[in-house]
This record gives structure tokens, sequence and C-alpha cells, in this order.
């Protein structure tokens, strides 16, 4: 059964550089079959779009408040998704999911695209 599993996150300063992972324990879901996102949920606020890398191509597609801080990847095999996350400012701070769909081009950012969905990990960036 398909399951996605994240981890890397944790308590960092302003400024500073966390890396996620993420990974179907089932190895059902790759990123050669599922076009794999982040998305991240505050307290308070609603779950919003974060980074996405398409299926096919590898094409990558951001939130504007992460461009250029955050980068989206796969490993070559295509089972674990990643997020590098440079120059952390609090208010990226907040839990973040994994989710796998296979959503058409224009629902890349949406949250409807995606069926599997990780149970997600917390990230703090506070000094």
């Amino acid at each position: 059964q398909a399951q996605l599993v994240e981890s890397g996150g944790g308590l960092v300063q302003p400024g500073g550089s966390l890396r996620l992972s993420c990974a179907d324990s089932g190895r059902t879901i790759t990123g050669s079959n599922f076009n794999m996102a982040w998305f991240r949920q505050a307290p308070g606020k609603d779950r919003e779009f974060v980074a996405a890398v398409r299926r096919s191509g590898g094409y990558t597609y951001y939130a504007d408040s992460v461009k250029g801080r955050f980068t989206i990847s796969r490993d070559k095999a295509k089972i674990t998704v990643f997020l590098q996350m440079e120059d952390l400012k609090p208010e990226d701070t907040a839990v973040y999911h994994c989710a796998a769909g296979q959503g058409i081009l224009s629902s890349t950012r949406e949250e409807s695209a995606y069926r599997y969905w990780g149970q997600g990990t917390q990230v703090t960036v506070s000094s």
C-alpha cells in the first residue's frame, strides 16, 4: 500500500538550511509515474503549495514566496523527492507535506491534483 513518508524537518535559525525527503515506503509511488509536490500548512492558515516536479520532463514549479530559496529534486531512481530549503525565514515555519498525483499541468499547484499525502514534517524557523 502506498504511504508517503517525509523526513528532515527540525528547528533552524533564520538564514539556515534544511533538506526534506519524501519516499513511498511501499515503493509504489515514484517520480516516474507520479507528479510530486510539497505543500505546507502554518498554524491557523490554509495549506499552501510550495513546489512541484512533473513526472514527464522533470519540470519544476515554485510558489513565489520560495522561488530562489527552495529547490525540489528527485534522485536518479526517482524514488525519493527532496526539498532543499535555503535562507529560511520565520514565515517558512509550517508542517511540510509531500504529495503525489497524476493531475494535468494546469492543476500542478492545486491540492486536488494530488491523491496521496504524507503525514508531514515540522519545520520551525526561530532564533
